[in-house]
């Protein structure tokens, strides 16, 4: 059982990296803007509301994303463990996730920091944008969101240091070595 947070700035790998982490551990990586993605490509209410903020690199509105997050972790995949990737984002969004955690009388086991330069991250960025045709992914929106992340999300990081969960990751670099230095660093923290 591993329940885990991915955290960093857009483009640091974070999606890439939970899709690799929940083959190693067997538990569902949990990406909200990859559903908010399908709701807005499926035309349904909330992906219709989402848009607009995804559209201007804004966060879709808390209340809307911990219904979201609350009830996709009552999922029956879940009851082993899961990985978060951009969700919590906001002091709010914490509270919630653990108001969740306490009703289901779970823990995370750690907060995965990945940390990434920021001109490296508005090159990924960028290239995504063309590779994958992303709407949300111009040139100002992705300095906006970069912006909304460090007011907004790198705040977090100090909750979760505090409470000693925090493994800070160098996100750069081949794929399967980011995925070693994680799972390394996670091994080094359950030893501890």
């Amino acid at each position: 059982m591993m329940k885990l947070l991915l955290i960093g700035p857009p483009g640091a790998g974070k999606g890439t990296q939970a899709s690799k982490l929940s083959e190693v551990f067997g538990i569902p990586a949990i990406s909200t803007g990859d559903i908010f993605r399908e709701n807005v490509k499926n035309q349904t209410p909330l992906g219709i509301e989402a848009k607009s903020y995804m559209d201007s690199g804004e966060y879709v509105p808390d209340e809307l994303t911990n219904k979201l997050v609350r009830d996709r972790l009552q999922n029956p995949d879940c009851v082993n463990g899961f990985l978060l990737d951009g969700y919590p984002r906001t002091a709010d969004q914490v509270q919630e996730l653990d108001s969740i955690l306490t009703e289901t009388k779970s823990k995370l086991d750690a907060v995965v920091q990945l940390t990434a330069d920021t001109d490296e991250v508005v090159r990924r960025l960028a290239k995504r944008a063309i590779d994958q045709g992303r709407s949300d992914d111009t040139e100002d929106v992705l300095r906006n969101r970069l912006h909304v992340y460090e007011e907004q999300t790198a705040p977090l990081i100090s909750v979760y240091e505090s409470r000693g969960l925090l493994v800070k990751v160098d996100g750069l670099g081949e794929i399967a070595d980011v995925t070693r230095r994680i799972t390394e660093a996670l091994d080094s923290k359950n030893k501890n």
